[in-house]
Order: C-alpha cells, then structure tokens, then sequence
C-alpha cells in the first residue's frame, strides 16, 4: 500500500486483523453493510454560495466566489472554474499547515475533473465580452474533519455551493459600449449558474489483493485498504471520470459492478442535493420577502394614510381582508368629502363672497336685482354711481374697513372701471374737478 492511501492512525496488527476478518463476513466495524452509504447532511450559510456538508465523521465546507478576469487565448468565449482545497490540522494530524500537500492536490484534480470534463457547468454563460472579459469561478473547499472518503464530501459541497452561488449581473456601458458596469444585488437581482447535470463522485474500497470491495470507506478502513477506485456519474448513469489509485489491477467485472452500484448511489445523492438546494431557495425567497415587505398602495392624500394608519393601530385583531375592507370605504368616503367640498367652494366663488379679492366683503344678489329694476336700465350718473357703490359697500358683510377708500371699492366699481378707460369719466375725476373747484374758489376769496 502506498503512504498517501495510509492515514496516521497507527492501527496495530490485531485492529488491522479485526478489520479484515469482519469484512469478510460482510460487516464493517460502524454496522454497515458493504454498499451500504453513511447519511448525508446538507447546510447553507447566510450568503450565496456557501455550504456544510456532514458525511458520517467527515465535515466539508465549501465557498464560491467569483470574479471577471481575462479569458484564455484558445477559449476566448469561455469562462474558468477552478477547484481549491484546504486541508485543516484540526481535521487530521497528518494535515501540515502551509503549502498543500499531495492528497490536497489530488483531492482537487478528481473534484475538477469530474466538473470539467463532463462540462457540467456552461461555460459559455460566463462570457461578458469576447477576448476581454469573463468570469472566473472559484471554489474553496476546507476540510474541517477528515472522517474517511474526503473525496465524495468534498464533491457535494462543490456542487451544493455551485447550485446555490448567484453571481452578480452585469452590463456594458461607456462612450464605446465596451465598459462593463457590475450591478449591486440591491440595483439588479444576481444571476445563478448554468448547470446541466450533477456529476457525483463515488469512492470504493478494495481490500485482500480486491477480493473485497465497499463503498464509502471510513477513516480506518483507508489505513487497511490496499487500493482505492472514484467513478463518477450522474444522474443518468453517464460516466463522467474514473480515477484509481493505490493496488494491483482490478478485474472488468468488479469495474462494471462498482459502475452500476455506483449508478444508484448517484441518483440517491443527487435528489438530496436537489431537494437541500430547493429548501434553500425557499427560505431565501421568504428572507427576502421579509426584509423587503410590499405595503399597501392607495393614491390617497395624506390625511387619508394618517387615518388609514391609525385605524391599524386601533384595530390590530383584524384580519388582512378586513382591514382591506375599511380602507376602501374609508377611500371613497375621502373622496365624496373631497367632491362636495370642491362643489361649496364653487358654490361661494358664485354667489357668496368674493374669494380672490381680500378687500372685498362681497355682494349681495337680491339687492343689487332690486335696485337695479327701481332705477331702471339707464346709465346711472356720477352721483348715483358714488351712492350706489356707498349702499352696496354698507349692505355687504365687511371683514375689516380698510384704510384705503380706493382698495375698499365693491365688485360693481371695479366692473365699471372698463368704461371709464373708454372716454367716459370716473368717480376719480369728479372727485379730482371737485378739489379743483374748491381750490379756485378759495384762491379767488383770497384776491
């Protein structure tokens, strides 16, 4: 056996013996059968594009992220996806902090090659523009608890984060239209990624020069197994990648055994990502419902929002209908009010008092009928003009004498006044001649 199959555990020759004797008898040292796969738990994080897988011991976390760079030469329309992982000391005691060692490196590449060569995620989605810009998907997988079979948790949390990453949309601005302008998820909804089908990963076990096989293998196991097989298939029963390591040669038949075991574990797997990625994005929609609650819109004036606020308050125990309800009728009884108060204001501007005029206390309609058809329909002299305007200022309601004669004239004078502009002399100029006449004749007393 290689030293890269071997983990730390220093197992002793009767561990190692115990082991061997009960997979003989179809038995594991955790109560499984052969073929039989440890439970799967699948978590979110609060941001897009973040999951927690749990497969038996083994703890994964993966993250994704994204970024626009430059497209390679030879693939000018394409955009990139590379796989990263990260072994924690915390996970496993064989696991150095630093550069990554040779099962990180190989954990990486069976994980990438599963997603790339089987062209799982488009490619041709992430292209912003041709030869200049594209995105670049990166996925961060930390391994926090090395419980066995890391490959086949890691693969889930790959392709969970990938499912439920969103990356940020984007367009092309700028005086020559080649600006690309990356819009804020506040601005313009994220965009998922393109996935056509789930390539999952199984591992299997080869133990006693491969006469005995199982799936799934835990931490001790892969300190006794003497090689080590990852198909990887989707849904569909496509094989995407194989990858052995580690032992002699397999027989075809164990191959195509392990391929159809393989096939119904794939389906098995890929219906729980699904169904977890979908739980997901149901909270995410109700998360985002809360935290943008769409209010009720009524093209209402202010004093009807303040009422139609204060009856919520009042009135907390009723239901959403009937609240609806209350707020309708209380809209049209606003808008009846704001009907009839627009007739009375008509109303006054016709025959109440004047309300353009601040001066003016108005005039009252069945006096001025009555004078008028006493003194007849012919033109009123000078005197009867100044009387007539003396009388209609005393029959209306005054607001407050002004000061000013001129400024205190009725709607009649100032009606009149066209006339006067017209060759026919005013109530000003009798006045005017009037001062005149007194200063003559008191100029000619003097003499």
């Amino acid at each position: 056996m290689e030293p890269r199959l071997a983990n730390t555990w220093r197992l002793t020759v009767n561990e190692k013996k115990f082991i061997e004797t009960a997979l003989q008898s179809d038995l594991r040292i955790d109560g499984r059968r052969p073929f039989e796969y440890r439970k799967i738990s699948i978590k979110f994080g609060r941001e897009d594009g973040s999951t927690e897988v749990q497969l038996g011991q083994t703890h994964v976390m993966g993250f994704v992220t994204a970024q626009l760079v430059q497209p390679y030469k030879d693939r000018p329309n394409e955009g990139t996806l590379s796989i990263f992982t990260e072994f924690s000391p915390m996970a496993d005691p064989s696991f150095e902090p630093g550069r990554p060692g040779e099962a990180a490196v190989e954990l990486g590449r069976v994980i990438d090659r599963g997603l790339r060569e089987s062209r799982a995620v488009d490619m041709e989605s992430l292209c912003v523009i041709s030869g200049k810009s594209v995105w670049s998907v990166r996925v961060d997988l930390h391994i926090l608890d090395n419980g066995g079979n890391l490959i086949d948790g890691a693969n889930i949390a790959a392709l969970a984060a990938l499912m439920t990453f969103r990356r940020p949309e984007c367009s092309l601005g700028g005086e020559d239209g080649q600006e690309v302008i990356v819009h804020p998820p506040e601005v313009r909804e994220p965009l998922p990624l393109i996935i056509h089908h789930l390539p999952i990963a199984v591992t299997f076990a080869f133990f006693s020069n491969e006469t005995s096989v199982v799936i799934d293998p835990t931490h001790y196991e892969e300190a006794v197994m003497g090689g080590r097989m990852t198909a990887t298939l989707n849904a569909n029963n496509d094989i995407c990648a194989i990858q052995k390591a580690g032992g002699e040669g397999v027989l075809q038949s164990v191959i195509m055994q392990c391929l159809r075991i393989a096939g119904q574990r794939a389906h098995d797997i890929t219906t729980k990502i699904k169904n977890a990625v979908e739980s997901y994005n149901t909270e995410r929609a109700l998360r985002k419902i809360k935290r943008h609650s769409n209010s009720v819109s009524l093209d209402v004036c202010d004093a009807d929002v303040d009422v139609v606020s204060e009856r919520s308050k009042l009135i907390p125990g009723k239901s959403i209908a009937d609240q609806s309800m209350d707020i309708e009728g209380e809209t049209k009884s606003s808008k009846q009010g704001q009907t009839s108060r627009i007739d009375g204001d008509a109303k006054n501007f016709i025959g109440g008092p004047s309300s353009w005029d601040p001066y003016a206390g108005g005039v009252n309609l069945d006096s001025l009928k009555a004078s008028l058809a006493s003194r007849g329909t012919s033109t009123p002299s000078r005197k009867e003009k100044y009387s007539r305007g003396e009388n209609m200022s005393c029959e209306a309601d005054p607001v407050e004498p002004p000061e000013d004669n001129s400024l205190a004239s009725s709607p009649i004078e100032a009606a009149k006044t066209p006339l006067g502009t017209n060759g026919e002399k005013t109530l000003k100029d009798a006045v005017k001649s009037k001062n005149k006449r007194k200063k003559k004749a008191s100029s000619a007393g003097g003499s």
